[in-house]
């Protein structure tokens, strides 16, 4: 079995810091030398080198600043490229920007974009494309739950809030191939933050002309590795190598195909009939194949988590909360239903982030929610007491359709039946439906996943501060929101981290959400297929990957 280490590194002060990675599914492909799989031949005679990829479902969008979810990750961080690009070592890279110069007090970059950096269709990339873009992500209008993001550039949060103008957001175009960003205060991380796709350009020329140019194969325009040749909605989406991209020749794959199958099960079934060349393991196989010597198993900073909505019955109730929380083992999770070697989740920030005094943040931070069904009972008594509960109002857990979801959800509803003596109902709907219904807090009780979004552990609490699109609660705490700022502005580093150590036990005190395990990469790879990059903050890279 392969293990690839997850190492990030927090610097202090104004330095730049180079580190790690935000929700949902997605898989990758390969394809062994005695398979079937399709191979097409080219012209000449020789092979084309197509690998066959599973991406789960739809993308939310293909629309950089709308499509905030791994599964349109997956393919947006393989269509286009943003001013910097991780690396095979997980490190930002030049990418757009060939270069760039920062400021003596840290707020200023000027980003020097290549003259060989191209659209699809052959526009060149400019300096306009990004700022059209990244005013769009920072747009009301847009609705998008990235925005916050935007939030380090000086004017991006009052423009997002209403409270601005698009001319207010500190981005210039200097010229065609200079782009100018001034931000609200040094964050040594920012280099990192850019590679997200909500960080995408947008070529402005083509979107003026037709605004749902994302939609559709024949309208997508893409500045990155691949371009998009075909889209079967809820199908088949067919990725071909782009022959205008700046480093075409590090390309080694003709074609990627993704098939949208969202049964890890079915899939596994066409990757054992080499339909596709990369899959993950079904739980009820894990025992016999996770020790598989084509088994990669890699980390990945993020976590799988329960949301309450506090504005419904019974969650208003912080005693409630806590004793659903703790009446969940999730020791048991990992071990007896996923059973791909997660680790269980005993707080929020996942493990791998350095301190400045080189200690990880989890270690810090130790154990916040541990399983304790005696004390949940407890709890519960006095949660109903105090709402004068005779008995407690129904509970409907809802998850996303998705085998495991649905796996891990009937034993959490088994836990509470042994555990609390209560009743809890389930339900599941398709993904976008229930990300739709989540975001506006029309779920009282829902399953939910975060993959960081950049290499500081600040990017998963800010997710729960009042006004942040990725609450998805109804919480509210005026304390929390404050350490929250405080973390983003310090600058002293070791008054930094404190300030979140403090905001996750705030989390824990409160509970509007409570952790289920640790998120990692398991899939089983063809022989032949190699150089897949899985990052640890969720991004898919398909730049190197080759079939031999």
């Amino acid at each position: 079995m392969k293990k690839k280490g997850f190492l990030l590194l927090m610097f202090a002060g104004f330095i730049l810091l180079l580190a790690a990675c935000t929700t949902s599914t997605g898989n990758e492909g390969d394809e062994g030398d005695d398979s079937d799989s399709e191979a097409t031949e080219e012209n000449d005679g020789s092979e084309e080198k197509v690998l066959y990829m599973n991406n789960g479902e739809e993308p939310r969008s293909l629309n950089p600043p709308v499509g905030f979810d791994s599964v349109s990750w997956n393919v947006l961080n393989n269509l286009m490229e943003g001013l910097t690009r991780l690396g095979q070592d997980d490190q930002p890279q030049p990418a757009i920007a060939e270069d760039w110069d920062i400021s003596d007090d840290g707020k200023t970059y000027t980003f020097y974009l290549r003259e060989d950096a191209n659209w699809s269709n052959g526009d060149p990339v400019t300096a306009e494309d990004f700022a059209y873009a990244w005013r769009q992500l920072l747009d009301p209008e847009t609705g998008s739950s990235a925005a916050f993001l935007g939030y380090f550039i000086e004017g991006g949060e009052a423009y997002n809030s209403g409270e601005g103008s698009p001319e207010d957001v500190a981005v210039e175009v200097v010229d065609d191939k200079t782009f100018e960003v001034t931000l609200t205060a040094p964050t040594g991380f920012f280099l990192h933050v850019l590679t997200n796709p909500a960080f995408f350009p947008v070529n402005k020329e083509v979107a003026e002309e037709n605004p749902e140019w994302y939609a559709e194969a024949d309208s997508f325009v893409a500045n990155g590795p691949f371009k998009l040749e075909s889209w079967t909605h809820d199908q088949e989406m067919i990725m071909a190598k782009n022959e205008e991209y700046w480093d075409r020749d590090t390309v080694n794959l003709d074609k990627v195909n993704w098939a949208m199958v969202n049964d890890v099960n079915t899939e596994y079934q066409m990757f054992e009939s080499n339909e596709l060349d990369v899959t993950e393991i079904p739980s009820d196989m894990a025992d016999q194949l996770i020790n598989g010597d084509n088994v990669v198993i890699e980390d990945q900073a993020g976590l799988y988590f329960y949301r309450f909505n506090v504005e419904e019955e019974p969650f208003q109730n912080e005693k409630i909360r806590k004793a659903f929380a703790l009446a969940i083992n999730q020791e048991d999770i990992v071990d007896y239903v996923t059973k791909n070697k997660e680790e269980a989740a005993k707080a929020f920030v996942s493990p791998g982030f350095t301190t400045p005094s080189g200690e990880d943040f989890r270690d810090v931070n130790g154990d916040l929610v541990n399983f304790d069904p005696e004390q949940a009972k407890q709890l519960l008594e006095e949660g109903m007491e105090a709402e004068g509960y005779d008995e407690l109002p129904p509970v409907t857990l809802t998850y996303n359709t998705d085998e495991q979801h649905k796996a891990i959800a009937e034993t959490m509803q088994n836990m509470f039946s042994e555990n609390l003596g209560i009743d809890v109902e389930l339900a599941n709907t398709e993904w976008n439906v229930f990300l739709e219904d989540q975001k506006a807090l029309n779920l009282q009780f829902s399953r939910s996943s975060f993959i960081f979004d950049y290499g500081d552990p600040v990017n998963f609490l800010e997710s729960f501060t009042t006004d942040s699109s990725m609450n998805r609660t109804g919480w509210s705490h005026d304390e929390y929101d404050e350490l929250i700022a405080q973390a983003k502005q310090e600058t002293n580093e070791e008054e930094r981290w404190q300030h979140m150590y403090e905001a996750e036990k705030l989390v824990a005190e409160e509970m509007p959400i409570f952790p289920i395990h640790y998120y990692n990469q398991v899939y089983i790879y063809k022989d032949n297929v190699k150089d897949i990059v899985r990052h640890p903050v969720g991004y898919l890279e398909l730049k190197w990957a080759d079939k031999e």
